[in-house]
């Protein structure tokens, strides 16, 4: 039986960055194999000693060339293939002699690291095992405080091997970038940011996470100091100096509005990105039992008010957001449908709010709630009308209703009937009542997605309104609307003629 090869990534340097699992496989192993140049010194194997027994088999691969030149007869490349060619024999004596072998890599072993040209050569014959290890690109990000990328950006990683003008093309073109491989190449690498135009927000990077790191901007540094271990930063733009989209440079705070819909009452029914926004506020503005809907969070306040003040609350929100606060105004169902996104944004039209943002994410409506517990009556052409004489005469209620009435379009009706005019849902049905017929489909929803919740089917000619209140919602068929042998509801979405 064979031993079995591993190639173990040590991270960036910092010995409290080695893996639980890279210390306990360097213990265990027969032979511990590692690179370095001809000086002989390993920083792999400087980060292995605490883990080191006695009794183990060490392999040095001293490496037969590096930055100078060569006499070999296939010149740099040549003489490397035939050393990483040796290294393999040598480690593949010890296999076959049933001996585990773990081959030290500072960082990962698959990234830019010698340990990968055993592995090619190897890892076919034996069984072999690779464990990940903290990147040089994680290291430097964190000791300069920047992150690489954020949402949709692009990281690149490049050599600085590379030509100027091809190094440059990479940087003008991607978000954020790490370059690697500098040393002599520093010279190249530096004039290819400032061609890009991003030198002024790159970092410089040496011996991360260890005792002996430096970090600059790239512009400072002076080239004759630059060793191998080192790497050019560009971090993502998004996030640093003069750029954190929550302190602006004069230090204040922006805040901003989110109406929020909620949806009907189900809490499935809340969209992630309405969670989202919830979970990020400072402040929760809204109707009492709305924000009740809202799990408690110590770190937010809440602003409760009553039903009926809306520009009120309105303005309270926009205050809060000019002093800087993150404000989550929460409707439920869609804010935009007979909710607070229309009060937000008429108060929010006032001199003394200008400039405070304003956004409206949306939620599943009342209406599409109803529609789905029994089928499909929305499935052709409806209008939305509210029965409130409130902001608008009771008139112009009847007069919108007639006209839909008569257009043939289902109708879903909110705010059909409260205790102060309980009068106005009958006055709704006599209009209906004159253009439709009795037979018409409705279907009367109460507390959707609440732990009260109730729907029927009836028809326009059966439908008591002393069975309806202010939490009900009704939806009126169309001459087209039809009710199944099962009892669902749906309108075709083809209409005769």
């Amino acid at each position: 039986m064979t031993g079995r090869l591993y190639g173990v990534g040590l991270g960036p340097g910092d010995p409290e960055l080695v893996t639980v699992k890279a210390a306990r496989l360097v213990a265990a192993a027969d032979v511990v194999a590692f690179h370095a140049a001809r000086h002989g010194r390993s920083v792999a194997r400087a980060l292995a000693e605490p883990y080191l027994r006695a009794g183990q088999v060490e392999e040095l691969l001293v490496y037969p060339v590096t930055t100078e030149g060569t006499d070999h007869p296939g010149g740099y490349q040549g003489a490397i293939d035939e050393f990483y060619e040796a290294a393999a024999a040598r480690l593949a004596a010890h296999l076959d002699a049933g001996r585990d072998v773990v081959v030290l890599a500072e960082g990962d072993p698959f990234f830019y690291g010698s340990y990968m040209h055993m592995h090619k050569r190897l890892a076919h014959r034996y069984p072999t095992e690779v464990v990940p290890g903290v990147t040089s690109v994680s290291a430097a990000a964190a000791v300069v405080g920047r992150p690489l990328v954020e949402r949709d950006e692009v990281l690149t990683v490049l050599p600085g091997t590379l030509p100027a003008d091809e190094l440059a093309e990479w940087l003008a073109t991607t978000d954020s970038a790490a370059v690697m491989k500098l040393g002599r190449t520093f010279g190249q690498v530096r004039e290819a940011f400032e061609a890009a135009g991003v030198l002024d927000r790159a970092f410089y990077v040496e011996r991360a996470t260890t005792d002996r790191q430096r970090t600059l901007p790239l512009a400072d540094v002076d080239p004759s100091t630059v060793p191998y271990f080192s790497l050019a930063l560009l971090p993502s733009p998004l996030t640093g100096p003069g750029n954190d989209p929550a302190r602006p440079d004069d230090g204040a705070r922006t805040g901003e509005v989110v109406v929020v819909g909620l949806g009907p009452g189900a809490r499935g029914w809340t969209t992630p990105e309405a969670a989202d926004a919830v979970a990020c506020a400072d402040d929760l503005v809204g109707y009492g039992p709305y924000l009740d809907r809202v799990p408690a969070n110590p770190r937010q306040t809440r602003h409760p008010s009553d039903n009926r003040v809306e520009a009120e609350r309105a303005a309270h929100a926009l205050a809060l957001a000019r002093s800087g606060r993150r404000v989550a105004v929460v409707s439920s169902g869609d804010p935009g449908v007979f909710a607070m996104a229309a009060a937000v944004l008429e108060v929010a039209a006032r001199p003394e709010h200008a400039g405070v943002a304003v956004r409206v994410l949306p939620g599943v409506t009342a209406a599409q709630a109803v529609a789905s517990r029994v089928g499909a009556p929305l499935g052709h052409d409806f209008a939305v009308i509210s029965l409130s004489d409130v902001l608008k005469p009771l008139d112009v209620v009847l007069d919108r209703l007639r006209a839909a009435a008569g257009a043939d379009l289902v109708l879903a009706l909110y705010n059909p009937r409260s205790r102060a005019r309980p009068h106005q849902l009958a006055k709704a049905l006599d209009v209906l009542r004159e253009v439709r017929e009795p037979g018409t489909v409705v279907v009367v929803g109460r507390d959707v997605g609440g732990p009260e919740e109730e729907v029927r089917v009836t028809t326009l000619g059966d439908l008591d309104p002393e069975t309806v209140d202010m939490r009900c919602l009704l939806l009126v068929g169309s001459s087209q609307t039809r009710v199944t042998p099962s009892g669902q509801v749906f309108t075709p979405r083809r209409h005769p003629g």
